[in-house]
């Protein structure tokens, strides 16, 4: 082992507390240590943050921080702070004191780590202050944002290219969650990163499980949802702001601590609002997409999905933010295909004509997610590249709870013909809607228009309601009998195979609609729970007394370890993940105490091996690629 990593193993327990690195942490802290520019690609959750806060306290100097979010700032280098790092932040949310304040620690070289908005850099004289301040690394997080490909542009993070040109000796490390080749070539280019280490990670959350539930009486369903996990926090993602006002409402008048967020908010009720998450004050959070991104909560143990997200990069980054600490979490989606509507209204209000159909697209993938019945993980590790070792991933609702099939060729039969018959008749293709309008007998102005009620086809289907006639003609799309042009309003074709299936009457077996089956969750580290909820009112107090979020002072997963094997010394009591120098010295005392006096009037529980894993995807899942000629 060299000098080198065992310094940097040195830092890791010291200041963090972890005695060993995540996969991919340990090589991009070493390249951008060497001078090496970086691009890491590392899902939520992953240890992003890490990989530059390390290096920062591995050299001297200064490392500069690009992030987007003034809670992202603030929640870092709090914790930062609570690990006896020096890091401070600048934004619009500083007082002109506490900014001056900053300014002269900064000046005096007493700051490691300064986090700085990206509109912050091209304020009168800042790029000038910072040639000053001895700047030995450029971190840009959530670096998607420099693309306009990415499902987050924001063009003030163009401006942060200027950095190369004034810093041409200093490494840049651009780091994201969710990126496409396409972007982050992009990112590589706008930031002019020079013949950079490229990494990736597996985009495997294998502590997350995914559900999708058909979509009936929401509320009470969501309602329902979170009932069953009693003290934990989580998010609801809402399409609109009426909805997640809505939401929040009703669920804090059925005895759910509950609040909004959107930005259609006063900018300090959506921050008290926050506040009041962080510190588990308030358990749920209902928002739109404007809450999320940076939001460092280590312990968010579900993400509900209320409406249907609008693409699989969105859905995938939103559901991310559940289960950062590694510990069992759950991602529901709620589905029907008036959300589908919906989402395909938003579209066509779009002015571009090329961007209508690149959101079809990915709308349309969205839902080949949302219908899957086979293993969703594997399909969405599928949608960024990525394939699942295994028939079965048993963190999803189709894995642990299969849904059955039924033998589907008389209905296959009557839609594919329907579509045949249609175009036979008029000499073009028509959409979904309309087929079904036919198979139903409907009397609509464009069935009557075309004289689609002549045909062999009108009226056959009335076994099925128009709904399942509907989910029907998606499985089919998805079986590849059918095929949907995007460019076209997704008007319906037979494909090669449906041709062949109509001509032969094959057989197809189609999948039955969506059913929730309870299951047990993975990952979870058994502990003696009454101690551990003991030991969370205690981390409760001295967050309060601090005015930080509990997870702060110590994670869920340091808590469920100290409620594990109740270390009764303070070198038991080091070996406890997250426990460092600084927390040991100014908590352990105060939690062995509280462990102590516990087992004074409890019994000692004994648990078998547990199964949780700290690093969120195995290291043989990673890889590392440079960027091809021709990209």
């Amino acid at each position: 082992m060299t000098k080198e990593v065992v310094s940097l193993q040195t830092l890791l327990k010291q200041h963090f507390g972890f005695a060993s690195f995540r996969p991919l942490q340990e090589e991009i802290i070493s390249d951008a240590l060497a001078g090496r520019d970086v691009l890491a690609l590392l899902p939520t959750g992953g240890g992003k943050s890490l990989c530059f806060q390390l290096p920062a306290l591995a050299q001297a100097g200064l490392t500069v921080v690009v992030s987007p979010l003034i809670a992202l700032m603030k929640d870092q280098v709090d914790a930062l702070q609570a690990s006896g790092v020096e890091a401070v932040f600048l934004n619009s949310s500083l007082a002109p004191g506490q900014a001056r304040e900053r300014l002269r620690k900064l000046d005096q070289g007493q700051v490691r780590l300064l986090y700085v908005a990206p509109e912050r850099l091209l304020l009168s004289g800042f790029l000038e202050d910072l040639q000053r301040w001895k700047v030995r690394l450029i971190a840009v997080d959530e670096a998607h944002c420099i693309s306009e490909w990415g499902h987050d542009f924001r063009p003030e993070y163009r401006q942060i290219s200027q950095l190369r040109g004034l810093f041409p000796n200093v490494p840049i490390m651009a780091l994201t969650a969710t990126a496409t080749r396409r972007v982050r070539r992009d990112i590589i280019q706008q930031l002019q990163l020079r013949d950079p280490r490229c990494y990736v990670a597996s985009f495997n959350r294998p502590n997350l499980t995914y559900r999708v539930w058909s979509k009936q009486e929401a509320f009470e369903q969501t309602l329902e949802f979170i009932r069953a996990r009693r003290l934990e926090s989580g998010i609801v993602y809402c399409q609109s702001r009426r909805a997640v006002e809505s939401l929040a409402e009703r669920l804090r008048a059925n005895g759910i601590l509950a609040a909004p967020y959107h930005a259609g908010m006063e900018a300090a009720a959506r921050t008290a609002n926050q506040e009041l998450f962080l510190r588990d004050e308030v358990r749920v959070i209902c928002a739109t997409i404007a809450f999320g991104m940076g939001v460092n909560k280590p312990n968010v143990r579900f993400v509900i999905h209320y409406d249907l997200p609008k693409n699989i990069e969105s859905y995938y980054q939103e559901t991310g933010r559940a289960g950062r600490d590694g510990l069992p979490s759950d991602c529901l989606l709620l589905f029907c295909f008036a959300d589908v509507v919906k989402q395909r209204r938003f579209i066509e209000d779009k002015p571009d004509l090329q961007e209508q159909e690149v959101a079809r697209a990915q709308l349309q993938r969205m839902i080949q997610y949302a219908e899957e019945s086979g293993c969703r993980r594997a399909a969405l590790l599928a949608y960024f590249g990525e394939t699942l070792s295994g028939a079965s991933c048993q963190g999803c609702d189709n894995c642990l709870t299969p849904r059955g099939t039924y033998d589907g060729t008389l209905a296959a039969q009557k839609f594919l013909s329907c579509v045949y018959r249609i175009r036979e008749r008029s000499g073009f293709n028509v959409g979904m809607a309309h087929v079904v309008g036919v198979l139903t007998g409907a009397d609509t102005e464009k069935i009557r228009k075309w004289a689609h009620q002549e045909l062999s086809t009108y009226g056959i289907g009335h076994e099925h309601s128009r709904a399942e006639w509907m989910a029907i003609g998606r499985e089919l799309i998805r079986l590849g009998y059918l095929q949907q042009d995007a460019a076209r309003f997704n008007v319906l074709e037979l494909t090669t195979e449906g041709r062949t299936c109509l001509r032969e009457r094959k057989a197809v077996a189609l999948t039955r609609s969506l059913e929730e089956t309870k299951h047990p969750r993975r990952g979870e580290i058994s502990c003696d729970e009454t101690l551990f909820q003991q030991l969370r009112e205690l981390r409760k107090r001295l967050a309060d007394e601090r005015q930080l979020p509990p997870y702060i002072i110590f994670s869920d997963v340091s808590l469920r370890e100290m409620a594990r094997v109740y270390p009764m010394t303070e070198a038991e009591f080091r070996r406890i993940s997250g426990v460092g120098e600084r927390k040991w010295s100014e908590f352990g005392p105060i939690f062995m105490a509280e462990i102590v006096a516990f087992l004074h009037t409890h019994p000692r529980q004994i648990f078998a091996q547990s199964s949780f894993e700290a690093s969120p995807a195995p290291r043989t899942a990673r890889a590392r690629w440079r960027p091809r000629a021709g990209w």
